[in-house]
């Protein structure tokens, strides 16, 4: 793995991010900001990972390079949650819900989200995944809609507490929820490491796969479970990012330039963490605070994803 420059360079580029994020800009208190920042290069190297991780393995299963996760409604799910709560709490949603209650909330109800999308779909349509991305994709707007509907009705204060759960951020990490987060995660990157070699000879395609030897169908429905988990988690964690997946994916596509599974998130997982770390320096140093990561990445995800489509038409 190490042969190939570009994964040292990488490597290089993360423990420099690290180091400039870690002891740039750090005035006097540094018992006080040393020890916060370091807790947020952990939630950001964590979500990083998951993000990489989850965005190679759908974008095989689905055999689409131009989409991610987010195409299952999991973040569309995740603010009709939020507006839910807002809208029968109100001002006092947060004194009624505790942070780690709201966390373990979301996290359940979006992995219920996920199973019950599996067992009433994926097995009666086994053949094809993309029954269950079409069923995914509407929800996801119905959701989205519901959520629209829901904020019309709030009062503008209120607002405030939905609004905040619309864009990813780093800034209010609970760091008591860091713990379990990262237990959770890394357990299922290590049950998903199992899977690497048939993953290799799914990106063949399904029938080469299955004639090759793979479960094809088993393999797809464990992965989907290891990806809703990790959006999940994610998502619950620090809010949805849409198209970092899609850019980051995509990016590492062209870099690394593999077809191991292992070598590809490895090199994703690099990738990702130095998107998100210096994205998130650029948020706290160059913007003030006046934005937050997800927007940045977002509109450059967006364009991204309109050169990818326009490349893909000239091909064809």
């Amino acid at each position: 793995m190490f042969k190939n420059k570009t994964f040292l360079i990488m490597i290089g580029l993360l423990v420099l991010s690290i180091g400039v994020y870690m002891f740039t800009f750090t005035g006097k208190n540094l018992d006080f900001v040393l020890p916060r920042r370091a807790y947020k290069i952990w939630a950001m190297v964590l979500i990083s990972c998951a993000i990489a991780y989850s965005s190679i393995v759908f974008q095989t299963i689905s055999s689409n390079r131009i989409l991610t996760p987010s195409i299952m409604g999991f973040d569309s799910f995740y603010l009709l949650l939020q507006s839910t709560l807002v809208f029968i709490y109100g001002d006092k949603t947060f004194q009624a819900l505790s942070n780690s209650s709201n966390f373990m909330l979301s996290v359940t109800l979006m992995l219920l989200f996920a199973v019950l999308m599996y067992v009433f779909v994926f097995k009666k349509e086994s053949k094809s995944i993309y029954i269950l991305l079409l069923v995914g994709l509407l929800l996801g707007t119905l959701f989205r809609s519901i959520s629209s509907f829901i904020a019309m009705l709030l009062d503008p204060n209120e607002f405030l507490y939905v609004q905040s759960s619309m864009f990813a951020s780093f800034e209010n990490i609970q760091i008591n929820l860091l713990g379990i987060s990262t237990l959770v995660l890394v357990g299922a990157m290590g049950w998903g490491t199992r899977y690497f070699r048939q993953l290799d000879v799914s990106s063949l395609g399904r029938e080469n796969a299955i004639s090759l030897g793979v479960d094809y169908n088993k393999l797809v429905r464990n992965n989907l479970m290891i990806i809703s988990v990790m959006v999940a988690v994610s998502t619950a964690l620090v809010g949805p990012i849409t198209f970092l997946g899609l850019l980051v994916a995509n990016l590492s596509y062209e870099l690394f330039k593999s077809n191991r599974h292992r070598e590809m998130i490895f090199g994703c997982c690099l990738l990702t963490c130095v998107v998100v770390i210096g994205g998130q320096y650029l948020v706290e140093h160059v913007f003030n605070m006046s934005t937050t990561i997800s927007i940045i990445i977002n509109f450059i995800g967006g364009i991204y994803f309109i050169y990818i489509l326009l490349k893909t038409n000239r091909k064809s």
